[in-house]
């Protein structure tokens, strides 16, 4: 995928407010730590993960979303009449029918003519979205596109503690270790064909794409309900830690080969990274096996954990506003998401 009149003109955010340490969580499971000898700081020590933030118990996710997504119209300038599209890409959502994204749409007041809908693509959701509306941008069927998202991670890390103090076993601790570095946020991310007047002057050039699949390892790392009793489902979270990270950076390593090749760029003229922020053993695994130096990445799992889809595009803003990333900078966004795949986008700054 190759783009010419693509730009990604505001990515603005929302913080969840609770911020909520590894030390907080390890208290909780203190049973667990004692019954299997775990020391405490284990979980900070293994995922690189010191606190993460977290919505309050009655938040609506769909509120976080309209709130980056008014950040966005009003630092661009950009009429809401000039939006074609919205498209909500979160893991979470506010219900299953209809798309999250149509309250977020009527909130914000689009016209009738504006393609409403979600998209659902594990930790790749707002890359999968940002090529959507960069599609329609391409093909000229709208001239500016918003992609939205809200991740909530406080309820199935609540379910997962208590699960963990049921089923005191070290397997059941390793599969849902992952599930404890999970954050919460919000993000929007405006895309324009470059024509509208903005208030700011951000025009960071999409120029193309890359994504490989290996579905053979769909079963790693599952999000959903299972079966408790007699009509009765609760939410559950495991990964398979081990083998998801072997089998994501291989296909990292694939994806990143035919990236370069099509960008026709060299690793040493990659600027700047933004990835996917799972933890410290991704970062370091990934960041080696594709060669990149570890100074060209901006990290931000240590404070932030893992968001799912708000992440990257989220370290991207932060990686912005603190200078990180120069205008002029060829920049790629690198993401695995469950599944498995892998989605590369290369950026001019």
């Amino acid at each position: 995928m190759k783009y010419s009149r693509v730009y990604i003109n505001s990515m603005a955010y929302e913080l969840a407010p609770e911020v909520v340490s590894s030390s907080e969580l390890e208290s909780r499971l203190a049973p667990l730590y004692q019954k299997l000898r775990i020391p405490t700081g284990q979980l900070a020590a293994l995922t690189g993960i010191e606190q993460r933030r977290w919505w309050p118990k009655d938040h609506r996710l769909s509120d976080g979303a309209i709130e980056a997504a008014k950040k966005s119209l009003n630092e661009t300038g950009v009429n809401v009449d000039d939006i074609g599209a919205v498209v909500y890409t979160g893991v979470c959502r506010d219900q299953h029918e209809p798309a999250t994204a149509c309250r977020i749409a009527a909130e914000l007041g689009v016209n009738k003519s504006t393609a409403i809908y979600d998209i659902s693509n594990a930790c790749l959701g707002v890359l999968s979205g940002i090529l959507d509306i960069a599609n329609r941008i391409e093909l000229g069927q709208i001239k500016a596109g918003l992609v939205v998202s809200c991740e909530s991670a406080r309820h199935i890390v609540d379910i997962t503690i208590d699960n963990m103090l049921s089923n005191q076993s070290i397997q059941n601790f390793s599969q849902s270790l992952a599930t404890l570095t999970g954050g919460s946020g919000a993000v929007a991310v405006l895309l324009t064909d470059g024509s509208l007047p903005l208030h700011n002057q951000r025009q960071h050039k999409l120029l193309g794409a890359s994504h490989l699949s290996a579905p053979e390892h769909h079963d790693l790392c599952k999000w959903g309900l299972q079966e408790v009793g007699l009509k009765l489902h609760r939410e559950f979270m495991r990964t398979n830690a081990v083998p998801l990270l072997k089998e994501g950076v291989a296909l990292a390593l694939d994806t990143w080969k035919d990236f370069l090749s099509q960008q026709q760029w060299s690793v040493d003229s990659v600027d700047k990274v933004i990835c996917h922020q799972v933890g410290s053993a991704n970062q370091k695994q990934v960041l080696s096996a594709l060669n990149i130096p570890s100074e060209k990445e901006y990290p931000t799992y240590q404070y932030l954990g893992n968001m799912g889809t708000v992440s990257l595009p989220v370290t991207a803003a932060l990686a912005d506003e603190n200078g990180f990333l120069q205008k002029g900078d060829k920049v790629s966004f690198l993401g695995i998401g469950s599944g498995l795949n892998c989605m590369m986008l290369g950026l001019e700054w």
